[in-house]
């Protein structure tokens, strides 16, 4: 595609994305179907781009103005993904000049706000729990994340499946916690690759990745993925269980679930049993209560740890949101306990790094539930030999300890989990 053409076409997405209607990664694919012809790499410029001015919406909110033309043109010359010398073929000489003078400003002359392109109600929580470290994670949000896969344990092994994909031209490197996962350098169109076409292989965060194996599933358990969504660790449970027993996946969404179906048949498991729920106290749960061994509850909240992958989210949340979130999902983890049977074991996390959604949830479910006793996250995954578990978890109430992951730490999503044992 022509520089021109291939630079409007970004600002056309850009101006799509930035009403906020609808989620960025959404708008993004139906944009890619109704623009058929587009081929790989001006997929992949299109993309990159729309993330790119959501991550530094900020930054390009104040360079902009002094610009000319199309908002939605001077945020796309900002943000474009690609070499500097194509994009400037598609400019007018004064929008050469512009860029040249925003591309000369030091990150050290702007303000707080235009370097870490964040609400100012979300800096504040944030600084107070990482104090210095803040402006790593500001950083850290500002950058693509990484491509992880989780290895299909029950018919494959990571390292054959590592030299595999090195022989179809894709490098990888062992994920440091996950036992499963593999981190690509590259993004590769996967749905080719024989690997995830025969279910050996499924795209996943390595953070993901522990928050099924802190489950420790076993074979023959009856469990409960509460929240299981398009299944990703409801996949990563089922292999831990060799396909046995029976693995029970909710969700309130049945076009969810329908995401999972594919995923499933090319797993090979047979132990999975998708069912969509009404809501969280839905007649199917109540015939399971006290009759489970683990339930997962990967409740819905604001997603603030995936900024990486969904920048979106940092404009679309707001404090009223999250605190509608925190008492939808108290409610499901309340519901969700009434499964397990006495020595069974209760893993509530979040995709969040906001203490409301994560220990503010977890220590109110303590407190209330004494028939429940906290697990310590970093004592469980040192038992099942997790590298460096206890820098992976902080400190809690009553001897318990959560697993806190960190962009800027373990280059995962910002995950939280807090665990329990029916007394």
């Amino acid at each position: 595609m022509h520089p021109k053409a291939l630079l409007d076409a970004c600002a056309e997405l850009v101006k799509l994305v930035l009403r906020f209607d609808h989620p960025a990664d959404q708008i993004v694919s139906r944009y890619f179907r109704d623009n058929r012809s587009l081929g790989p790499r001006e997929r992949a410029t299109l993309a990159e781009t729309v993330f790119t001015v959501l991550r530094k919406k900020l930054l390009f909110d104040h360079l902009s103005p002094s610009g000319s033309g199309p908002k939605e043109r001077r945020m796309a010359i900002l943000g474009f993904h690609g070499p500097r010398d194509f994009l400037k073929s598609a400019l007018s000489e004064t929008e050469k000049k512009w860029l040249d003078q925003c591309d000369s400003i030091r990150t050290e002359d702007l303000l707080e706000r235009h370097r870490h392109n964040l609400p100012e109600w979300l800096v504040q929580p944030l600084k107070d729990q990482l104090g210095g470290e803040f402006w790593a994670l500001a950083d850290s949000l500002n950058q693509p994340a990484p491509l992880d896969l989780r290895v299909n344990t029950l018919n494959d092994k990571r390292p054959e499946i590592q030299k595999e994909l090195k022989a179809a031209g894709i490098p990888s490197s062992l994920t440091p916690y996950s036992p499963w996962g593999l981190r690509l350098d590259t993004k590769p169109a996967l749905t080719k690759v024989d690997a995830f076409a025969r279910g050996a292989i499924e795209v996943q965060d390595e953070g993901s990745q522990l928050l099924a194996l802190l489950l420790d599933a076993k074979r023959g358990e009856m469990v409960v993925d509460f929240c299981a969504g398009a299944g990703g660790k409801t996949l990563a449970i089922g292999a831990s269980m060799r396909n046995t027993g029976r693995l029970y996946a909710f969700d309130t969404s049945a076009h969810r679930l329908d995401a999972l179906k594919p995923r499933l048949a090319r797993s090979k498991l047979s132990n999975v049993h998708p069912a969509a729920i009404a809501h969280e106290r839905d007649d199917r749960i109540k015939r399971l209560a006290g009759k489970i061994d683990r339930v997962l509850v990967d409740a819905p909240c604001s997603g603030l740890g995936t900024l990486r992958r969904n920048p979106d989210l940092k404009w679309r949340q707001t404090p009223q949101s999250v605190e509608e979130m925190t008492v939808k999902q108290a409610a499901i983890l309340q519901s969700a306990a009434r499964l397990l049977k006495s020595g069974g074991r209760l893993v509530y996390a979040t995709c969040s790094v906001l203490p409301q959604e994560n220990e503010q949830i977890a220590l109110a479910f303590t407190e209330a539930n004494k028939d429940f006793t906290p697990l310590p996250a970093g004592q469980v995954l040192s038992e099942l030999k997790v590298q460096d578990a206890d820098r992976l978890c902080s400190g809690g109430d009553n001897g318990a300890d959560f697993l806190r992951l960190w962009p800027h730490r373990q280059a995962t999503d910002g995950f939280f989990a807090a665990l329990w044992v029916k007394n």
